[in-house]
C-alpha cells in the first residue's frame, strides 16, 4: 500500500506542489520521493511508500536500465508478476511486483497492460521517449485513484482526492476532479509545451467478465457439476495468492460469515506455508456486542492471536469529523460503517506490527448478502443488482475499507473480489445465488457447510446491520450518532436543506451534519464523489439505509439456522 501523486502541464509553486503531495503521507509513511523531470515540462512524480514487497529496491518512481525513458508510479499488488515474467522472459531489475507493468507496456503494447494483470492496482506510467502517459485502475477499484483534468491540458493524478483539491486553485478555465473509473485505462499525449491531451479512454473490464490473463486455478481443474467444491477451491486460492508480503499479516474479524471465512482460510493457509508468526485477528464493539461475542468464538476455534477493542460514545464523537475527511464522502451508510473500522485500524497501527490486513469486503455484493435481496422481484433483477453493487463498490464499501485502513498505513486485501472467483460465482445459475429460506448467501454457506473451517452457528449466523453488530439492538450506532449531531444542526437548517444542497438533499440532522463536514473539505465535488445515497432496493417506506428498518431484520439466529 502506498500513495501515488503526479502533476503534468501546470506551473504550480513548489510550496503548492509539496503541500498537496504531503496530504497523502499516511498512505506511505516509511519513505517518500518527489521528482521533477525536465524532459516533461512541469512534470512532477511523487510517491509515499509503505514497503510490503522488496523493501530494498522497491522505491518509486521505478526506473530501469532496460527502459531508461519509462517512469512508473503504482499502488498495487500484482499476484501473477512471476508467471508473467516466466511466460514472456522478462528480467526484473527489482523484486517489486509492480515492475512488470513497465515490461508489459514496452513489450506487449499499451492495450495489453491492464488486461494481463491479476491483482489490484492504480498506476501512472510516463513514457518520455514517445511523450505519452498511461493511467490505469484495477477492475473493482480496490486501489483508489483520482484524476484532475483541465480544458487547458493540465493533468494530475493522486491516490486520494485530498491531494488534488488544493491544485484546483492554480487552474484556469474548466476542470474536472473525479474518481478514476475502475476497469479503465487512459492514454494521453504530452505536447511540446508540457500540456497534455487525452487520446483515448478504454473500458477493459466490467463485473462478471472472464479474466483475460492466465488464471491462478486452471479452469479445466474445476469440477463440471460440483459448484460447492469449486467455490471452496477458488476462494481458498484467492486467499492463498494474497499471502504475498514481507510484512506481518492479520485479519479483521467481526464474527459474521464473510470475515470469519476469510480468517479461517487465512489461518489454515498460513500454517501450510509455515509462517513464522501467529495470525492476529481484530474485533471491535461496545461491551459484549453481538460481533465481539461471535468473533471471540471464531478466534478460539481457528486459533488466532485475538485482540478485542471496545469503544465508547465519546470515541465516536472524537473521530467523526476525521472519518469524513478521510473517506471523502457524505454517504450515510458508508460513514456509519467506517467508524468502527477506523477505530480498529488505529488500534492495529498503534499496538501491533501487523501491516497487511485481510477482510471480507465484497461478499455481500457478490453473494447477495444484503437483507433486502429477499425482496428481489426475480432472479434476473437480483443478479443485475449484484452487478450494480460491484460496479459501484469503489464509491461505497470499497472506499470505506481502503480509507479507514490506509488512514493508519495499513494495507487491505479482499479475497472475495478476486477476479476469477467473482467471474465463476456470477456465472452460476442466478436462482442458486438467491437467499433460501430466509438465509442470505445460502450458496456460499453451503459450500463450506461440512468443511470444518467454522462452527455451524457462525457459518449460519444471520445478517446483522453493522451498527447493531458493534453495539446492541437496544441502542444502535446510528442512534448514538444522532445524539452526537443533535446539537450541531438546527430544525431550520433541515427546512432549508434542499436550497443549500439540491444534490442528495439531507433528510435528517445526521445526514446534514455529514454533508456540512464534507463541504468543508470537498465543496463543489459532491456529485462526482457521492452520486447517490446507498439505500436498500425493493423496500417501501424506508428512508434510512440501516438494515434494522427492513422487516426481515427481525429474523433471529435460531430461525435462520432452522431455515437453511
Amino acid at each position: 500500500m502506498c500513495g501515488i501523486w503526479s502533476l503534468f502541464g501546470l506551473e504550480a509553486p513548489l510550496s503548492c506542489v509539496c503541500s498537496n503531495f504531503n496530504k497523502i503521507a499516511h498512505r506511505g509513511p516509511e519513505a517518500f520521493k518527489l521528482e521533477f523531470d525536465n524532459r516533461i515540462q512541469n512534470g512532477f512524480l511523487g510517491f509515499h511508500r509503505l514497503a510490503i514487497v522488496d523493501g530494498l529496491c522497491g522505491m518509486q518512481p521505478i526506473k530501469s536500465y532496460k527502459y531508461p525513458k519509462l517512469f512508473l508510479l503504482c499502488n498495487g499488488e500484482l499476484y501473477n508478476y512471476k508467471k508473467l515474467g516466466e511466460q514472456h522472459g522478462y528480467e526484473y531489475a527489482t523484486k517489486c511486483d509492480v515492475e512488470v507493468i513497465m515490461h508489459l507496456y514496452a513489450n506487449e503494447g499499451i492495450d495489453n497492460v491492464t488486461k494481463s494483470i491479476d491483482g489490484v492496482f492504480a498506476f501512472c506510467l510516463a513514457d518520455v521517449e514517445n511523450m505519452k502517459i498511461l493511467i490505469g485502475r484495477d477492475p473493482y477499484g480496490i486501489r483508489p485513484l483520482f484524476r484532475l483534468y483541465s480544458e487547458d491540458g493540465q493533468l494530475a493524478v493522486c491516490s486520494e482526492a485530498k491531494g488534488l483539491v488544493g491544485i484546483t486553485d492554480q487552474l484556469k478555465g474548466q476542470w474536472i476532479l473525479e474518481p478514476f473509473e475502475p476497469g479503465c485505462y487512459e492514454e494521453y499525449k504530452i505536447l511540446n509545451d508540457g500540456r497534455v491531451k487525452l487520446l483515448r479512454k478504454e473500458k477493459y473490464f466490467k463485473p462478471g467478465d472472464k479474466p483475460s490473463f492466465q488464471v491462478y486455478v486452471p479452469w479445466k481443474t474445476l469440477h463440471p457439476k460440483d459448484m460447492l467444491t469449486n467455490i471452496r477451491k477458488l476462494l481458498t486460492s484467492a486467499v492463498k495468492k494474497r499471502l504475498m508480503a514481507d510484512r506481518r499479516i492479520g485479519c479483521l474479524l467481526s464474527g459474521g460469515l464473510d470475515s470469519s471465512l476469510i480468517a479461517a482460510l487465512l489461518v489454515k493457509l498460513a500454517k501450510e506455508q509455515n509462517l513464522k508468526y501467529k495470525i492476529q485477528s481484530f474485533a471491535i464493539g461496545m461491551g459484549d456486542s453481538p460481533d465481539i461475542i461471535a468473533a471471540r468464538q471464531v478466534a478460539d476455534f481457528i486459533g488466532t492471536e485475538h485482540h478485542e477493542i471496545t469503544f465508547t460514545q465519546e470515541d465516536v464523537a472524537q473521530v467523526l469529523k476525521d472519518v469524513i475527511y478521510h473517506l471523502e464522502t457524505f454517504d450515510i451508510t458508508t460513514i456509519r460503517a467506517s467508524i468502527g473500522m477506523y477505530l480498529l485500524s488505529r488500534y492495529i497501527k498503534k499496538n501491533t506490527e501487523t501491516t497487511v490486513i485481510f477482510s471480507g469486503e465484497g461478499a455481500d455484493e457478490l453473494a447477495q448478502g444484503y437483507i433486502y435481496f429477499r425482496d428481489a422481484p426475480n432472479t434476473t433483477e437480483a443478479h443485475n443488482e449484484s452487478l450494480r453493487l460491484l460496479k459501484d463498490i469503489y464509491l461505497y464499501d470499497g472506499l470505506r475499507a481502503d480509507r479507514t485502513t490506509s488512514a493508519f498505513s495499513l494495507e487491505l486485501r479482499v479475497p472475495f473480489l478476486d477476479l476469477q472467483f467473482t467471474n465463476y460465482y456470477l456465472s452460476l445459475d442466478p436462482e442458486s445465488r438467491q437467499p433460501k429460506g430466509g438465509v442470505e448467501k445460502h450458496l456460499l454457506r453451503s459450500a463450506f457447510h461440512e468443511s470444518g473451517l467454522l462452527p455451524s452457528n457462525i457459518l449460519w449466523r444471520h445478517k446483522e446491520a453493522f451498527s447493531d453488530g458493534v453495539t446492541s439492538v437496544k441502542k444502535s450506532l446510528f442512534q448514538i450518532i444522532q445524539e452526537i449531531v443533535e446539537n450541531y444542526v438546527q430544525d431550520e437548517d433541515l427546512e432549508k436543506a434542499e436550497l443549500k444542497y439540491p444534490h442528495c438533499t439531507p433528510k435528517t440532522k445526521e445526514a446534514f451534519y455529514y454533508r456540512t463536514i464534507f463541504e468543508e473539505h470537498y465543496k463543489g465535488l459532491e456529485e462526482k464523489f457521492t452520486p447517490y445515497f446507498w439505500m436498500p432496493r425493493w423496500v417501501k417506506n424506508v428512508d434510512d439505509p440501516s438494515a434494522r428498518f427492513i422487516s426481515h431484520y427481525s429474523t433471529n439466529a435460531d430461525e435462520s439456522k432452522e431455515s437453511k
